[in-house]
């Protein structure tokens, strides 16, 4: 997969010089409107701004944007006693990929199922995963959402959906600040009038035509970009899980949880292993950031016995004749791997166990401690929680409550004290 990779490096770089073309050009033309036609200065002083705004918009994402991201979608991180059998899976797609670095493990207390990947280089990533991911999927599903996540992060495709979307976003913003100062800005028209007539006309024309196709040209290619980029990481799964028909399903099961109710912004959704806008009917065609889910769930399933990317290729050629997915030297180098069988765990847990089980994870880290009684049953114990024990609904015995739950009360009353 290393020439695939190289060749996604390739194809990135070409398409951040593209966009950043595309951005300077709107830069000169939006200059030249407020400085005026004959303004040499103009042209250039309005491509020094589309340049600033894009380096501190890349110098941000790049130092930070992970961790942004993960916030603004509300992700917590969790550790391996909190949500073992999750990490378990990480540990095993780690292992299975040859990723250099095991990725931070983040959950989302959302009752939609999906999943995305943040980083910038494999030491820095993390996969973030919903409530109803856990909850909603059996284990050999859940491995192929996670084996899809680090397919992204093993491909760079998580360095390459920060700087290109990033720069993308630079192109919306300065294209939206000019239509919207349009309606205020006076100067503009003194300047252009200030030129003869017909080429003020064609520079005030050239300008909103401008600000209107840049943003939609910068999409549509980040967008046809971004679908290839789906494809293989289903592939990569298939071949890490060495069970396609885990992530087909997990597919499915995902594309019919989302619905109307479903919130979620433009900056994450295209992040998600199936978007939820597009689920939705708000984003498709050349607009869409993913191949239809109906396409990906047909091609895993028509891998028969085989995961290997050869069989992928053959499998997405029998539905696209005529089209390449995966680089020749990969396929060369793709020998043949023999699929699994479904996992024994995938049946035994009960949707209902598996929810109360995610919910206990989120109240851990909420300041919830767990403490089991010797009947078995688990008891949620607050983190400021006074008394010393505690007494079992279920059997009626008093357990001793743990030293640092007591520590944490005392500390949160010492700070009211202060406080007050």
């Amino acid at each position: 997969m290393w020439e695939a990779i190289r060749e996604n490096k390739t194809n990135s770089v070409i398409l951040l010089m593209v966009l950043a073309v595309v951005l300077a050009g709107l830069g000169a033309v939006i200059g030249l409107y407020f400085a005026g036609a004959s303004s040499i200065d103009g042209l250039f002083f309005g491509i020094a701004i589309a340049m600033v705004i894009w380096i501190i918009m890349l110098l941000t994402s790049f130092f930070g944007g992970e961790q942004i991201l993960l916030r603004t979608a509300g992700a917590r991180e969790v550790q391996h006693s909190e949500a073992p059998q999750l990490f378990n899976i990480v540990e095993e797609m780690q292992i299975a990929s040859g990723l250099s670095a095991l990725p931070k493990v983040y959950i989302i207390d959302t009752p939609e199922p999906n999943a995305f990947a943040v980083g910038r280089s494999p030491e820095r990533a993390a996969v973030a995963v919903t409530s109803g991911l856990m909850a909603k999927l059996n284990r050999d599903e859940l491995q192929g959402v996670v084996a899809h996540e680090v397919g992204h992060i093993v491909n760079r495709d998580t360095l390459f959906m920060t700087i290109v979307g990033v720069t993308v976003g630079a192109v919306v913003i300065i294209s939206d600040m000019f239509l919207r100062g349009l309606w205020y800005s006076s100067r503009s028209r003194r300047n252009l009038s200030r030129d003869n007539g017909k080429m003020g006309a064609i520079i005030m024309v050239v300008s909103i035509l401008a600000a209107i196709l840049a943003p939609l040209l910068a999409q549509i290619m980040y967008f046809a970009c971004s679908r290839k980029r789906e494809y293989l990481a289903d592939a990569s799964a298939a071949k890490f899980t060495r069970y396609p028909e885990g992530l087909a399903s997990a597919l499915q099961k995902i594309s019919g949880y989302q619905g109307d109710n479903v919130e979620t912004s433009r900056t994450h959704a295209p992040m998600y292993i199936v978007n939820p806008l597009a689920a939705k009917g708000k984003t498709g065609g050349l607009f869409s950031t993913h191949p239809s889910v109906e396409d990906r769930i047909r091609i895993l399933r028509g891998m028969g016995g085989d995961a290997s990317f050869a069989q992928y290729e053959e499998a997405y050629k029998s539905l696209h004749p005529g089209e390449k997915m995966i680089d020749n030297r990969t396929l060369v180098e793709s020998e043949p791997t023999e699929t699994r069988e479904a996992s024994a765990e995938s049946t035994k847990a009960s949707e209902k166990k598996k929810w109360r089980d995610v919910q206990n994870i989120l109240q851990q880290g909420e300041g919830y401690g767990m403490l089991m009684c010797m009947c078995g049953l688990n008891m949620k114990v607050p983190r400021n929680f006074e008394d010393e024990t505690i007494e079992c609904p279920k059997c009626g015995r008093e357990n001793r409550v743990p030293a640092e739950f007591l520590a944490a009360a005392a500390a949160l009353e010492q700070s009211k004290t202060i406080h007050q």
